[in-house]
């Protein structure tokens, strides 16, 4: 049989574009992928990606070559930046780019976003749920889903990745660059090997138009959690908060049943183990 060969397009390659751009190589598929400086402009042309120069912002869309949009797929994977003003921004970020979708021809779109569109009020968290977020980052994300969702001329499927691990992402340092005390409360996590085989999966497996949450089926304890990444890297065990938090469980049960996935990392603390030897 014929292998399918499918062109992407990824318009965002940082820590996750990158690695899946690769894994799309791999497996002989043409890959574009976009950047906003030089220097990475060069890495990927090094990794076999094809790159393009383009920058995004609330009010146009500036690139070197129109071409990045023509592919099967597009892979949208910019996150909204920490500014005060993002749930304005954002939205219009996505706002400039579908008429670059619209015209190019795409008609199957991912749009990588994130379970901080869920409120923490002590719950599990579907897809199906109705939708209010506590962060103004969550709520940025969830105005972007619902643009893309309602385009008639390309259909997009919304991954809600949870807490991203992975390769050049020890949890422990994480916790040097925050001075608050670690809370009692459930993780939600994926590891980045994960996340690349999701995406595929969907692409494989034609699913299209859906939204699916995708963090590990197992939730430790965030102190727990936290604590053996430190254990396990040298790092110093953090201090640990006694006042109660609202929480929130995500639950990745569709997506396991749409693409009968199994995880590489159902519980993240299989990734701790792996830590001391990197």
């Amino acid at each position: 049989m014929k292998k399918r060969i499918i062109s992407i397009s990824i318009l965002g390659c940082g820590w996750l574009g990158v690695p899946l751009a690769k894994h799309f190589i791999q497996r002989g598929w043409p890959v574009k992928g976009s950047v906003t400086s030089d220097d990475k402009f060069e890495l990927l042309r090094h990794a076999g990606i094809i790159p393009f120069r383009i920058m995004v912002s609330d009010t146009e869309v500036l690139m070197d070559d129109p071409d990045f949009f023509h592919a099967d797929v597009l892979i949208i994977s910019i996150p909204p930046e920490r500014t005060e003003d993002v749930e304005q921004v954002f939205p219009s970020q996505i706002r400039r780019l579908i008429p670059f979708i619209q015209h190019s021809g795409i008609q199957k779109v991912i749009f990588i976003s994130s379970t901080s569109v869920y409120p923490e009020q002590n719950q599990v968290a579907r897809e199906e749920d109705q939708l209010m977020p506590d962060k103004a980052s969550g709520k940025a994300l969830l105005e972007a889903e619902s643009l893309l969702r309602e385009q008639s001329t390309f259909k997009t499927t919304i991954i809600r990745f949870g807490g991203l691990i992975g390769i050049n992402r020890n949890p422990a340092r994480f916790l040097l660059k925050s001075s608050q005390p670690i809370e009692d409360v459930p993780v939600n996590l994926i590891h980045q090997d994960d996340c690349i085989e999701i995406i595929t999966g969907i692409i494989d497996q034609e699913v299209w138009g859906e939204t699916l949450n995708a963090c590990c089926p197992e939730h430790p304890m965030k102190k727990d959690f936290y604590t053996k990444a430190a254990l396990q890297t040298g790092y110093a065990i953090p201090e640990m908060s006694e006042q109660s938090k609202a929480y929130k469980v995500v639950d990745s049960s569709r997506l396991i049943r749409r693409l009968n996935y199994e995880f590489i990392y159902p519980n993240p603390m299989d990734y701790l183990e792996t830590l001391s030897q990197t």
